[in-house]
């Protein structure tokens, strides 16, 4: 489960920032994920819910923004919106797309005290 150690980052993450910008308590952290992430989305608020207790961000809501798999369209010569990998391009039917957008793991934002 490699969740754990996603979350045991993101509390690093919130830790370190904890002391170069002196907050004391965590309320909320906002994540971007794409699909592409290969993150178990229940997995990971399970893991977050578990590493985060007794610290800083004990008892805070995590929040998960799901962003969608996009791409350019060589053909096309635009951006168009996939549901995965090796998807073909909805307007033209190519498979010559390059992946942009959907392998996103990132902290967008913390609420904090």
């Amino acid at each position: 489960m490699h969740e754990m150690s996603i979350c045991e980052s993101i509390v690093s993450v919130i830790e370190q920032q904890a002391v170069a910008q002196s907050f004391t308590r965590v309320r909320r952290v906002r994540l971007e994920i794409g699909p592409l992430a290969g993150v178990e989305l229940e997995a990971l608020r399970f893991s977050f819910d578990v590493v985060t207790r007794g610290g800083i961000a004990a008892g805070s809501e995590l929040d998960v923004i799901e962003l969608p798999v996009t791409g350019w369209c060589m053909p096309c010569a635009g951006s168009v919106e996939v549901r995965e990998r090796f998807d073909a391009c909805p307007d033209c039917g190519s498979y010559q797309i390059q992946i942009t957008g959907g392998e996103e793991l990132r902290i967008k934002d913390m609420e904090v005290d």
